[in-house]
């Protein structure tokens, strides 16, 4: 289903946000502060209100920065040294597994944080706007990096519903049911993962070729 463009842009002003919110936070907590809400929304540049609006306790917003700290650098690294194997053009499959592989070698740090940050976000009621996602959305844009090459191969809307069936199989999420679930170690969860991954990827790509065929004047076909 197509998301329409002002919904769209709705949802990327609500994500840039809650990035804001998390970065002001981030940096806090480098500086060896355990911030405020007042003193968060102060280095954000919004109100408290939006704040709440965003994350209804400090203690959510703390774990979210928390992870964040953790993470950030190496997933980004990660993504950066797979573009630099994959040559010029980049490799979409390549900058996932890369960004997979890094979330799941530091899982065993960061998942306790995880699972704290899903507790909050279930058991915490709606605030502000509801259809805003919770959480993830960290998630979101790394999955939008690492596939970025295949942007110009796939319609918006599929490209869209590749990222969100990926956001299925990548994250806290996954991990806790390949682990809880199906009782697998580290290298058989990242076994798992990366084929997953490689199969949403290859079946996106194979959807998009067969739509393309079906086209003799080279135009995307709707359905």
């Amino acid at each position: 289903m197509t998301t329409p463009d002002g919904e769209t842009g709705r949802f990327r002003q609500r994500r840039r946000t809650r990035a804001a919110i998390v970065a002001a936070t981030t940096e806090l907590l480098r500086a060896g502060v355990t911030p405020s809400v007042g003193q968060v929304a102060e280095a954000a540049d919004v109100s408290r209100r939006t704040v709440y609006q965003y994350f209804p306790t400090l203690e959510q917003l703390l774990v979210d920065a928390t992870l964040g700290v953790l993470s950030q650098a190496a997933v980004d690294e990660a993504i950066d040294a797979a573009d630099t194997h994959a040559g010029t053009d980049g490799d979409a499959s390549a900058r996932v597994a890369a960004m997979i592989g890094a979330l799941t070698t530091t899982s065993a740090e960061m998942l306790p944080y995880g699972r704290q940050l899903i507790r909050l976000t279930v058991d915490a009621p709606p605030a502000g706007d509801a259809a805003s996602p919770r959480r993830g959305y960290r998630r979101v844009a790394w999955l939008e990096r690492a596939l970025e090459p295949l942007r110009p191969r796939l319609e918006p809307a599929a490209f869209e519903r590749l990222v969100s069936a990926l956001a299925m199989v990548v994250g806290w999420e996954a991990l806790i049911v390949l682990g809880d679930v199906r009782g697998l170690d580290t290298d058989e969860q990242l076994d798992v993962s990366l084929w997953s991954a490689r199969a949403l990827v290859r079946a996106a790509l194979e959807e998009a070729g067969t739509a393309t065929a079906a086209t003799p004047d080279g135009g995307s076909s709707k359905r």
